[in-house]
C-alpha cells in the first residue's frame, strides 16, 4: 500500500462533528485545528456564510472527551477584531499553564490578511482575553492559517501560509513559510518550505495543514491546481528534504489527493490529534452534495 495513502483520512468512516450553518455553496464549519490536554479534545473552528452574507463570521473553540460530541465553551467574532472575515484558528495550552487561541484576520476591503493571538486563563476566558498582533503580514503578503507546534523542550514552530498581493488579480496563490519562536507571540520567518509545483494538483497554491511527525518531520497540506479552485483545494501528503529540522523543505507526494465525492469537491484543512487511548483522530472541512461544507472527524 502507498504510504501517503496509509497517511490521509478515510473518508468512508467520516462522522460529522459541526454541520455547515446553512445549506448551499459558501456556507462551511471547518478549518480547524485540535489539541489534547486533560484528557479533552479541544477544537478551534470558523464559522463562514457566503459572500453576500458575512464570509467567516466567528471562531468557535468547543471541548469534547470523545473526540465526535462536542459542547461550545467559547466564541469570538470577527466585528470585535476589526475583520473583514476569519479563517483558521488556532487553540494550544501554554507551558505557562494559560490557553491561547490564534485567529486569521482579514483585513477589509482588501485582500490583505494578519494573525492575531488571544491569551487568557481558560478557553472560556477568550472572548475577553489579552490580544496580540503576532504576524501583521505586509503591503506585499497576506498571512494566515497557521499550524503551530510545541516541542517538548518548549520550543514554538509555525508554518503560515503566505498569500503574495503584488499582482492584482492572483492574490489566491499560496505558499508556506516556516516561523520559529521562544513565546509563541515574537516569531521569526524562517524561509519558504512548501511551494507550488508546475504541472501538478498543487500548481496554483500549498498550504501546510496538519504536521503528523515533527522527527521525521511529515505534513498534510492543501492544494490546488487552478485560480478556479480557490477554497475547494484537496489534501495531500508532503515530507522533509532532511531529518531533524522543522526548518527544511518540504516535497509533496506522487500520490492523488483526497478528495471530497460530492460538489466542489473540497478536502482541507486537515488536522490530526493522538488521542488519550493512543488512537489518531483526523478533523477535516469536507463539501457535502448541496456545496456547503461540513467538518468532519474519522479515525486512523
Amino acid at each position: 500500500m502507498d504510504l501517503a495513502l496509509t497517511l490521509l483520512p478515510d473518508l468512508d468512516r467520516a462522522q460529522v462533528v459541526v454541520p455547515a450553518p446553512d445549506a448551499g455553496p459558501g456556507n462551511w464549519a471547518g478549518a480547524a485545528s485540535a489539541f489534547v490536554a486533560d484528557d479533552a479534545v479541544y477544537l478551534a473552528y470558523r464559522v463562514r456564510r457566503p459572500l453576500t452574507a458575512g464570509r467567516g463570521v466567528s471562531t468557535v473553540v468547543a471541548r469534547s472527551h470523545d473526540g465526535v460530541r462536542f459542547q461550545t465553551v467559547s466564541e469570538v467574532w470577527r466585528d470585535d477584531f476589526g475583520a473583514e472575515s476569519f479563517e483558521r484558528p488556532v487553540v494550544v495550552r501554554t507551558p505557562a499553564g494559560g490557553w491561547r487561541l490564534y485567529v486569521s484576520c482579514a483585513t477589509p476591503g482588501s485582500k490583505h490578511w494578519w494573525i492575531e493571538a488571544v491569551d487568557a486563563p481558560r478557553p472560556e476566558d477568550f472572548a475577553t482575553g489579552r490580544r496580540t498582533v503576532v504576524l501583521p503580514g505586509s503591503d506585499s503578503v497576506a498571512v494566515k492559517d497557521p499550524v503551530i507546534v510545541l516541542d517538548d523542550a518548549g520550543g514554538w514552530h509555525a508554518w503560515i501560509c503566505e498569500h503574495p498581493l503584488t499582482e492584482v488579480g492572483h492574490e489566491d496563490r499560496m505558499s508556506t513559510a516556516y516561523h520559529r519562536s521562544a513565546d509563541g507571540l515574537a516569531w521569526e520567518r524562517v524561509r519558504t518550505v512548501l511551494a507550488p509545483r508546475p504541472g501538478e494538483w498543487d500548481a496554483r497554491g500549498a498550504r501546510v495543514s496538519a504536521v503528523v511527525s515533527l522527527d521525521p518531520l511529515v505534513v498534510l497540506y492543501d492544494g490546488r491546481e487552478r485560480a478556479e479552485d480557490n477554497w475547494h483545494e484537496t489534501t495531500g501528503v508532503a515530507r522533509a528534504k532532511r531529518s531533524g529540522d522543522p526548518a527544511s523543505l518540504l516535497v509533496g507526494d506522487d500520490a492523488e489527493p483526497l478528495r471530497s465525492p460530492f460538489s466542489d469537491g473540497a478536502c482541507r484543512y486537515a488536522t490530526s490529534v493522538t488521542m488519550p487511548d493512543g488512537t489518531r483522530r483526523h478533523y477535516l472541512e469536507v463539501a457535502r452534495p448541496d456545496g456547503a461544507h461540513d467538518l468532519v472527524t474519522t479515525t486512523g
